[in-house]
């Protein structure tokens, strides 16, 4: 059994200590290399293995002393022996300086910093300006103001409580919606290592707990005109002048939503093929849409043609009179000045309910118009078939029936009613 070393080494044997590991006893050895550098180490077994922990130099001005190094070394044996693994000094700064910036950088990182950074982030993948801008406005006034300046790993419970408590019951759609976007936002500052723990906006097995499920309301439907009333209808909405008048018209002749019209532009439009192409970002469905054109509508576009001055592609259809596209109120107004209590949208049902008790183009045709989803393997089938010349003769049916006043006694208007299509 080997001799245990104990104080082996002298001050002066330090200094005349040849190359090599030189033990004093306790796990303390001095390293001589062979250019005659001198330094501490401690040799600790940790799981099993040998690691040398650094204690300091031997030599020159920034010398450890013999009897200051046997007192390190005891502290790495006491560090070991409490089941800590043993580092060196150098590497303790180290540590504690990393750990003092996490500290610093988790107390300066507020939840509206990390808010900032996520929507900058990701706002290039969402859709449109309108629900870019809600995602600010409602963490600007629902959220920050009860935790929008605090340490985004200090956010907890309470705070999103505070923010959704005053309007989970009277604005249960907009509170459902903060709440979604808090917790996205609390995953992002977890990700990036800002904070611990669950999310506190978390719903299920956690707000679930202490608010109240929101009832489910079914959406209410847009107000539309009964078929029957849309010819009297149209005969009307053709004499009144400007762009507001062609661009309701143009809606309800290509039975497209809103802002499908508002938001077109030319390069879209072929006029010769009589197609318009809707590209897939600006769809509900987010897939690329084509709309056979009938005479009128061409007409429509070909009379506000020369309002595109300077032939851009990029110019919008309709554009309004102060310079870009035209406003979805454009269209409001000048329906309400004509019928009040029908909405744009509604058209769509209208074009709906004439095609399905009117004609007898199949149900898919008539859905594919209103570029609605199919649920089945037939959407396939449609879209490689002769699906777009069946549409073709569907809104030229349309447009023909629109242009015929007389189907409505005296061009008058019937009561409203609710719609389905969306």
């Amino acid at each position: 059994m080997p001799r245990k070393v104990h104080n082996a080494l002298t001050p002066l044997s330090v200094k005349s200590a040849k190359p090599g590991r030189h033990a004093d006893g306790g796990g303390l050895y001095l390293q001589v290399k062979p250019s005659g550098a001198r330094s501490w180490v401690y040799r600790a077994t940790v799981a099993g293995k040998v690691r040398y922990i650094g204690l300091g130099s031997a030599a020159g001005a920034d010398a450890v002393p013999l009897a200051k190094a046997r007192e390190l070394a005891r502290q790495k044996a006491s560090e070991a022996a409490a089941g800590n693994i043993p580092v060196s000094d150098r590497k303790r700064r180290a540590q504690e300086a990393k750990a003092a910036e996490q500290a610093s950088r988790l107390a300066g990182t507020t939840f509206r910093d990390v808010a900032d950074a996520y929507i900058s982030l990701n706002e290039g993948g969402w859709k449109n300006d309108k629900h870019r801008q809600q995602w600010r406005n409602t963490l600007e006034t629902y959220a920050y103001p009860h935790f929008g300046d605090i340490p985004v790993g200090e956010v907890g419970t309470e705070h999103v409580m505070a923010a959704l408590k005053p309007i989970w019951t009277t604005k249960p759609e907009t509170a459902s919606r903060v709440r979604g976007r808090i917790e996205n936002i609390l995953d992002a500052a977890k990700v990036e290592g800002l904070r611990t723990g669950e999310n506190p906006a978390r719903w299920r097995g956690h707000l679930d707990k202490v608010l109240p499920k929101r009832a489910r309301h079914t959406r209410g439907h847009h107000a539309a005109m009964p078929y029957s009333s849309v010819p009297g209808f149209m005969e009307r909405l053709v004499e009144c002048e400007g762009i507001g008048a062609r661009a309701l018209e143009f809606t309800i002749l290509t039975a497209a939503r809103s802002g499908e019209t508002l938001g077109a532009r030319w390069s879209e439009i072929d006029l010769e093929a009589a197609v318009w192409t809707v590209p897939a970002e600006r769809m509900k469905a987010g897939k690329v849409h084509t709309v056979p054109l009938s005479p009128r509508a061409v007409a429509i576009l070909r009379e506000v043609q020369p309002l595109n001055k300077k032939g851009g592609a990029d110019a919008p259809l309709f554009p309004a009179s102060h310079g870009g596209a035209l406003s979805g109120m454009a269209m409001a107004m000048q329906l309400r000045r004509l019928v009040p209590g029908v909405t744009v949208h509604g058209f769509r049902s209208s074009f709906r309910d004439w095609a399905a008790e009117c004609t007898s183009f199949s149900h898919e045709v008539c859905e594919m118009a209103l570029a609605h989803t199919i649920g089945n393997k037939a959407e396939a089938a449609y879209r490689r078939g002769a699906l777009f010349m069946k549409r073709r003769k569907l809104m030229d049916a349309w447009a023909n029936y629109c242009a015929a006043g007389s189907a409505t006694e005296g061009g008058t208007v019937s009561p409203i009613r609710g719609a389905t299509a969306a």
